[in-house]
């Protein structure tokens, strides 16, 4: 429920929103009331390409760093702002770019994909960058024989090894919130709750993925939710995908696997470092501003463009 300070935040942001000719993109982990109030929700690509589809001057992008960048990268004449510049990514920052330009050095002749949840930097060394719903699509579109570094994320990458039979050379990266999800509390939850559905995000470890009765990114697990016909659903991901969840289907049951005893629940820190009064002020000063160069912005678009081709 809203409480009164929040409703006239709201209202500011609204006002801002019309006078600056702004748009305001919130990923699926933000908290509920940033999630209220946007004009686009989803996952990170899908909401820079709504952005891209708007005549907005500002882009207000309530999300983390990498996903600010990418707007950037596809709409470099609008102006992108991020609420909190701390909001980074343990994934992305797992993979650093001179570490990464070495480990490119000591496997020679492979080519690199790269999930999009990685720095711009890292893009710029990547031949073509995927997210979690086209990445078998990505891989598959190259011959079997193609060497293949698949970076940043070690959980996803031995997920479209083990479906595809391939052997890509993985980045050893995680995401902090789905590496830390523990088998054993997804057992223990599927044995007080023998009719609800394990839904997993292929970010999480292999053991949890081995236990799970459905595997897609984030928007393929909120569909799964509305579509299948069980009631009751136990969810190995971050705990913001629960308030679109409950929104679509408010008949249904949702369990976050949870990381912590004294709460069911599994946050993003960097996620949650965004807030309903840093969405005000960022609009209200605009910035902090995403600024990236010129040339940076095109090295880092050819993977983007390279993976819109692949996946049409």
């Amino acid at each position: 429920m809203k409480t009164f300070s929040d409703q006239n935040i709201a209202d500011k942001i609204l006002k801002l929103k019309k006078e600056k000719n702004a748009v305001i993109l919130a990923h699926y982990y933000q908290v509920p009331e940033i999630q209220d109030i946007a004009d686009f929700i989803g996952d990170s690509l899908q909401l820079s390409q709504n952005a891209k589809s708007t005549d907005a001057d500002i882009i207000v992008f309530a999300g983390v760093h990498f996903m600010a960048e990418t707007a950037k990268i596809l709409c470099p004449q609008k102006k992108v702002i991020l609420p909190d510049l701390e909001a980074g990514c343990s994934l992305a920052d797992s993979c650093l770019p001179d570490q990464f330009k070495k480990f490119k050095e000591e496997h020679p002749g492979h080519i690199v994909i790269s999930y999009i949840n990685c720095s711009v930097h890292i893009k710029t060394l990547s031949d073509v960058i995927c997210t979690s719903s086209n990445a078998v699509k990505i891989v598959e579109s190259f011959p079997k024989n193609q060497k293949i570094i698949f970076a940043p994320d070690k959980n996803l990458g031995g997920y479209i090894n083990q479906i595809t039979g391939r052997n890509m050379v993985l980045w050893n990266g995680s995401c902090e919130v789905h590496d830390i999800i523990k088998a054993e509390e997804v057992i223990r939850l599927k044995t007080l709750h023998p009719d609800a559905k394990l839904i997993a995000h292929p970010e999480c470890k292999e053991i949890i993925l081995k236990l799970a009765d459905f595997i897609g990114s984030t928007t393929a697990l909120l569909n799964f939710s509305i579509n299948d016909r069980s009631n009751k659903f136990i969810v190995a991901t971050e705990t913001g995908i629960l308030h679109q969840m409950k929104k679509s289907s408010p008949h249904k049951e949702f369990i976050i696997v949870p990381t912590d005893e004294k709460c069911s629940c599994n946050d993003c820190p960097y996620m949650k470092l965004n807030t309903l009064e840093k969405l005000y002020l960022s609009m209200k000063n605009e910035k902090p501003e995403i600024s990236l160069s010129a040339e940076l912005i095109k090295a880092a678009s050819l993977p983007i463009l390279k993976m819109l081709e692949l996946s049409s």
